[in-house]
């Protein structure tokens, strides 16, 4: 039964609009739910490997196997080595933002919507179907904006990545529903500016991901970070600033891996 009304959650539900996210908020709180893959139905195809290199701070390029290039929270300083094709930005720094891309970027997905209320973006481009889940920020005065930040998600290859952005609060039930299962995840783990480290390890631990990524390092040692989550994550440092990831190498135990960066 539970693996019939994912199906029809899954294949009615595309795309994923914010009546979408109800219904993935209602899959997560099913008992005993396996999960249909909502990639090949945006995407058309499972095949092919994603590179994921980190460029900086909390940007990540991502390119897929059809060679879109997309970078997460960009501000301008990382990740102009070849222009992406798509970049998405947050706005509690300037470190995550600009308001100058340049002009040859054809995408720009901001997180917080400008007009007010939450951003929503949708977006097919070749294999990468990218999506938001809003979430709220801190004011420079400590009060809470709704909206302000959004987690992205990049489905491409059968692999659902997510980048959860310049997170300030917990995810609610709704919010975990909408992102629903992420094979990698980048998160931040700074421990102040954004969330605390047992707050981070608690969200990362619901998320279930396959591979974790840790990105915001200027504040907070990797061994303090990864410490805290051995007992349910293998970890893994790279020499190398990039990942090639399909489906079928996939690490079979969770793991957080380090890449070189800044």
């Amino acid at each position: 039964m539970a693996r019939a009304v994912i199906f029809f959650l899954s294949f009615f539900c595309l795309p994923l609009t914010a009546l979408a996210q109800g219904c993935l908020a209602i899959a997560e709180a099913l008992p005993n739910v396996v999960y249909a893959s909502i990639v090949t139905a945006q995407t058309g195809t499972t095949d092919g490997d994603v590179t994921i290199t980190y460029a900086g701070h909390s940007t990540y390029l991502i390119e897929s196997s059809a060679g879109v290039r997309i970078a997460t929270d960009y501000s301008g300083i990382y990740g102009n080595d070849l222009l992406p094709d798509v970049v998405t930005m947050n706005k509690a720094h300037r470190t995550h933002f600009t308001d100058t891309p340049p002009p040859g970027i054809a995408h720009v997905l901001r997180g917080w919507n400008p007009l007010g209320g939450p951003a929503s973006h949708a977006l097919t481009i070749d294999d990468v179907y990218i999506r938001n889940v809003p979430t709220d920020i801190r004011s420079w005065g400590g009060e809470l904006e709704r909206d302000g930040n959004s987690i992205f998600i990049f489905e491409t290859a059968g692999l659902s990545i997510g980048h959860l952005g310049h997170l300030h609060t917990r995810l609610n039930d709704a919010q975990y529903g909408a992102v629903g299962r992420l094979d990698v995840v980048m998160v931040p783990i700074d421990g102040g500016l954004t969330l605390s480290l047992p707050v981070l390890s608690e969200i990362i631990t619901r998320l279930r991901s396959s591979i974790v990524l840790p990105m915001h390092r200027h504040s907070t040692p990797i061994d303090e970070f990864t410490n805290r989550l051995r007992d349910k994550f293998a970890v893994e440092v790279r020499d190398g600033p990039s990942l090639e990831l399909s489906q079928k190498t996939l690490p079979s135990q969770p793991t957080i891996i380090v890449l070189d960066g800044v």
